[in-house]
């Protein structure tokens, strides 16, 4: 069986801040970041996931983690969430 690789996004409620990462398993990599053993992340909990997305390979999602990680993939995910943010918001009150 081929191996995924995950591409995520997580928000912290803390400072508003952006993580961007990649694992195997998203699930156990979410989890090691809520318990706080991820060193970049363990001092801005609790965090929020607010976008992941699948790839079939490495390179294709460390590139994907980089373009996330840059100016205009960071501008893209915030105008995303904000947007999703709305869109529930304007769902609630139909």
């Amino acid at each position: 069986m081929k191996k995924h690789f995950y591409v995520y996004v997580l928000q912290s409620e803390k400072d508003s801040n952006f993580y961007v990462g990649v694992s195997t398993d998203l699930l156990q990599r979410l989890q090691q970041h809520q318990n706080g053993e991820v060193v970049s992340t363990k001092n801005r909990l609790p965090l929020t996931l607010v976008y992941w997305e699948g790839c079939l390979n490495q390179a294709d999602a460390t590139r994907r983690e980089k373009y996330l990680k840059s100016s205009w993939g960071e501008a893209l995910h915030k105008k995303s969430i904000k947007e999703l943010s709305h869109g529930v918001k304007g769902m609630a009150a139909k």
